[in-house]
C-alpha cells in the first residue's frame, strides 16, 4: 500500500510533527514499506492459531486483598522530615 504525500502530512499533523519536504518523502517511503509488510502478514492463514495475550506464560502475581491493622498517626508521622500538628509539612509550591 503506497501512501500519498497528503496522508503523510495528515499523520504528521496528528503527531504534531513539523516535517520538511525531504522528511515527508522519506517517511512516505518508510510508512509505505511498513504497510506492505502488514499486508503480507494479513494474507497468512491464522484460523488454527490460538490467540496469544502475552508471549510468556505469566500468572497473576499479586497477593490477595486482605484487611490489616492501620498504622497509628504517631507511626505515620514518625518518619516525616517536618510536621506541623498532626500533618506533614511540605514546602510551599507557589
Amino acid at each position: 500500500m503506497k501512501l500519498s504525500r497528503e496522508e503523510v502530512e495528515h499523520v504528521a499533523m496528528l503527531a504534531r510533527l513539523a516535517l520538511n519536504d525531504r522528511e515527508k518523502e522519506e517517511f512516505r517511503a518508510q510508512l509505505s514499506s511498513i504497510l506492505e509488510y502488514a499486508e503480507m502478514i494479513s494474507c497468512l492463514d491464522t484460523a488454527h492459531v490460538e490467540p496469544t495475550y502475552h508471549v510468556l506464560p505469566l500468572q497473576n502475581v499479586s497477593r490477595p486483598d486482605e484487611a490489616r491493622e492501620f498504622l497509628t498517626w504517631q507511626e505515620v508521622l514518625g518518619n516525616a522530615p517536618d510536621r506541623a500538628g498532626g500533618y506533614f509539612k511540605v514546602p510551599r509550591i507557589l
